[in-house]
């Protein structure tokens, strides 16, 4: 949770200290892919699959998040007569996978962090089989790179980090490797701050410019989060309002800093700009969400309890 929270503040330190989200944004890929190294070490894909005892619901979950929400969304944006880059890039946004930071905003909010933590990580897995045919494909969405392109980039930027990170669990001794939890765990909060500072390179001076833009494209990304929230608690309501609440709550959090390292440069910066402007509703959702998640606990299903 501390991870979160600083990214939270990082972001907007990197907003107002350009000088520092200058520095930090040619970093970006490095730090993302040694942030998935490192996250993927601290999971063990045997309690992955120990988690799973609601297969057919994980399954749904995952059908849901990465095929059928996509197309739900385009067909949306479509039919609302949204266009530019910004209506690309949201739909874009709905391709993407659960964010690693999903567990601990769902048990922060009090709602199902085992779901969320299974959810995750095998959706992150599957993110570059997904996306890439999906987006570029059947939605037709330009990025300036071929699907095999970004599926490429997509694998080796999720693959590389998880084959590394089994290899390392492999090598040392469970015993250290625990010994080393907090240090990992440190790590990973000091390089989610990085990736807070780096995303924000420019966003200062975009704002200043045109802050029509910038206000209207956070405006859009937060009612587009939120709007894929509602959309699949609406239909995980079968499964218990907690499930539901869950499951809207990873869709509106999806994890874009896999995307923003890898689009080519040629990629057009409108799309880009938005995966940027979509960290304030990723990051500050949650906590803004959590009085209405802890009023619906006290309430039907917090009764049942």
């Amino acid at each position: 949770m501390r991870g979160a929270s600083l990214l939270a503040g990082a972001i907007f330190v990197g907003l107002f200290v350009p000088p520092l989200a200058a520095v930090t944004r040619g970093a970006i890929t490095p730090i993302v892919f040694l942030l998935m190294v490192l996250v993927l070490l601290r999971v063990d894909l045997s309690q992955v699959i120990a988690y799973l005892r609601r297969p057919v619901l994980v399954a749904a979950l995952l059908f849901w998040l990465l095929i059928l929400s996509p197309i739900v969304v385009w067909a949306l944006v479509w039919l609302a007569g949204l266009e530019g880059p910004f209506a690309a890039a949201l739909v874009i946004v709905a391709t993407g996978c659960a964010a690693t930071s999903s567990p601990a905003f769902a048990r922060l909010v009090g709602l199902d962090g085992e779901l969320a933590f299974v959810v995750a990580i095998l959706s992150t897995l599957i993110l570059p089989f997904t996306a890439p045919p999906l987006a570029l494909g059947l939605l037709g969405i330009d990025l300036a790179i071929s699907i095999q392109g970004l599926m490429l980039r997509l694998l080796l930027l999720v693959g590389l980090p998880l084959v590394i990170s089994m290899v390392l669990r492999r090598i040392i001794p469970p015993a250290l490797l625990d010994r080393w939890g907090r240090a990992v765990d440190g790590a990973v909060v000091l390089l989610v701050v990085l990736y807070g500072f780096g995303v924000m390179d420019g966003v200062l001076a975009r704002l200043l410019a045109a802050p029509g833009l910038i206000l209207g494209g956070i405006a859009m990304a937060f009612g587009g989060t939120l709007a894929m929230n509602a959309m699949t608690a609406g239909v995980f309501a079968g499964f218990g309002q907690r499930v539901s609440l869950s499951s809207g709550l990873m869709a509106g959090n999806r994890n874009m800093a896999l995307y923003i390292a890898v689009m080519p440069a040629a990629t057009d910066p409108g799309i880009v700009l938005f995966f940027v402007l979509c960290q304030f509703p990723l990051f500050l959702s949650p906590f803004l969400l959590k009085p209405l998640y802890e009023r619906i606990r006290a309430g039907s299903w917090g009764r049942a309890a």
